[in-house]
């Protein structure tokens, strides 16, 4: 064919195509599209809970009892790298009101423990870990303290400004900072050995505290408060929602936690899920939960319904009294990297013939799921909320994984959909251990393996024409 000839043909495509879907608000900021693109990452808990063997310290326990021999914040970098952990969240101070740097704000911090003589400073310790290791470093620090004496006042509320101050000025680039939803009820309080009640949205000044955060980090996503760019799943137990939309309203404290779990379709901010769950029974290191460390098939579960269900997975890590992340908790956090990495290998999908009941125009053709560039995607018409796409091979495969992306800088979209297989011209509903609700950044569906030469997805509903960036099968 002449050049002059396909210059045409290409310039008579370009000159019929329509523009790409109007986008469906709320759509994600770039920095928040940043974040769920990292997907897993970890978080570290260590403090004098660990020394005292408590959960939640009540804020009475001595600064001296916080003596760590052999720390190795190294240790820690490097072991979650190789889980393929994308970055560390640790916790500067828990509710028990001890720092883990050297503040200004109390004189509950390392400065008054035997570590390092009284000159260490944990936060830049793992900050400078994580730079070596090419990990992203993120920080928890407790609006609530159980042992400052003006707790409940407004003293307190100006110490933790402090606090936030020096967190974020004096250790590098901060990808995430946490401010956790336990606030108020029983304490040391300096001696007062009482409960003191706030009003949590309120009492804390979140605006300044947010504004703190993103005038030094403004890719930082946030975390708690009225304020948040991120939300929590509702629970502890590294589940999100079998529907999970990115779509919220704006959250507070009181907020259902029906909301914090599903999202909402109507909702108006763009709030993705984060899902925090412990590799052990507890957040602290507990010598006796030696034995109860999460498997490596139970973590491989936890991935699927959280990273799997549109959600970042936040796993904790609890480093035991000698400084390190124990080799029970590092050996299996390691082999359910390597386990989901290999699962998800081999992309069934990557060479298969696509065909679609309903395209855009050519610039939105079936064809660009699979092409291994996320910034394209298959579009349907404005008058077509549904769809359906089929993937021929060559050659009969056994699928147990599908991964479906939608193209989420226009919005989260798809309310529902199912699976079908062919095999020698015979069709069969997939069905699947995950549910096909949202698909939203990711979803993948688990189902018993089974063979077959063709795969179709049928797109039941959507909240306007489908925008599909990526579907893979494994």
């Amino acid at each position: 064919m002449k050049k002059s000839v396909i210059f045409f043909i290409i310039m008579l495509c370009l000159a019929s195509c329509t523009k790409a879907p109007k986008p469906l608000y709320p759509v994600p900021t770039d920095e928040q599209l940043a974040w769920q693109q990292l997907e897993t990452y970890a978080f570290i808990h260590f403090g004098l809970n660990t020394f005292n063997d408590l959960e939640w310290g009540y804020g009475d326990t001595p600064a001296s009892t916080f003596n760590p021999e052999n720390l190795d914040c190294d240790q820690w970098a490097a072991t979650l790298k190789a889980a393929g952990m994308k970055g560390i969240i640790l916790t500067a101070k828990h509710h028990d009101g001890f720092c883990l740097w050297p503040t200004k704000s109390t004189d509950y911090n390392i400065c008054n423990s035997p570590y390092k003589n009284g000159g260490g400073d944990i936060v830049s310790e793992l900050s400078e870990a994580c730079k070596k290791y090419g990990l992203k470093f993120g920080i928890y620090c407790s609006p609530w303290d159980r042992h400052h004496p003006r707790y409940a006042f407004p003293e307190y509320v100006a110490a933790y400004h402090q606090q936030i101050d020096e967190l974020t000025k004096n250790y590098g680039s901060l990808f995430e900072f946490w401010f956790d939803g336990a606030n108020g009820g029983n304490g040391f309080y300096g001696g007062a050995n009482e409960t003191r009640q706030i009003d949590p949205d309120n009492y804390y000044d979140y605006q300044c505290a947010k504004d703190t955060v993103l005038a030094r980090h403004p890719n930082a996503m946030i975390f708690g408060g009225p304020y948040q760019t991120v939300r929590w799943i509702g629970n502890e137990n590294g589940i999100a929602g079998a529907t999970n939309w990115c779509n919220a309203p704006q959250i507070t404290c009181k907020t259902d936690l029906k909301i914090n779990t599903f999202g909402s379709e109507n909702g108006t901010e763009w709030l993705p899920a984060e899902v925090d769950v412990s590799i052990r029974p507890g957040w602290f290191y507990h010598q006796n939960e030696d034995t109860k460390v999460k498997t490596v098939e139970e973590l491989c579960d936890i991935y699927y319904r959280s990273v799997g269900h549109n959600a970042n997975l936040l796993l904790n890590f609890p480093v035991a009294l000698n400084g390190k992340i124990h080799p029970v908790d590092s050996t299996n956090a390691v082999e359910f990297y390597q386990t989901i990495s290999k699962e998800l290998s081999h992309n069934l999908l990557a060479d298969a013939k696509v065909k679609a009941d309903n395209e855009r125009d050519c610039r939105f053709s079936a064809s660009k799921v699979n092409d291994g560039n996320p910034e394209t995607f298959w579009a349907t018409n404005d008058d077509y909320p549904y769809g359906t796409i089929s993937f021929s091979m060559d050659n009969p495969v056994t699928v147990s994984r599908v991964l479906i992306q939608e193209y989420i800088k226009l919005g989260q979209r798809v309310k529902s959909f199912y699976l079908e297989g062919e095999k020698d011209g015979n069709w069969f509903k997939i069905n699947t251990y995950d549910t096909t609700t949202t698909v939203g950044y990711k979803r993948i569906v688990r189902f018993d393996p089974v063979e077959l030469d063709k795969l179709t997805i049928n797109f039941e509903e959507s909240r306007g024409p489908l925008c599909i960036s990526n579907i893979e099968a494994y």
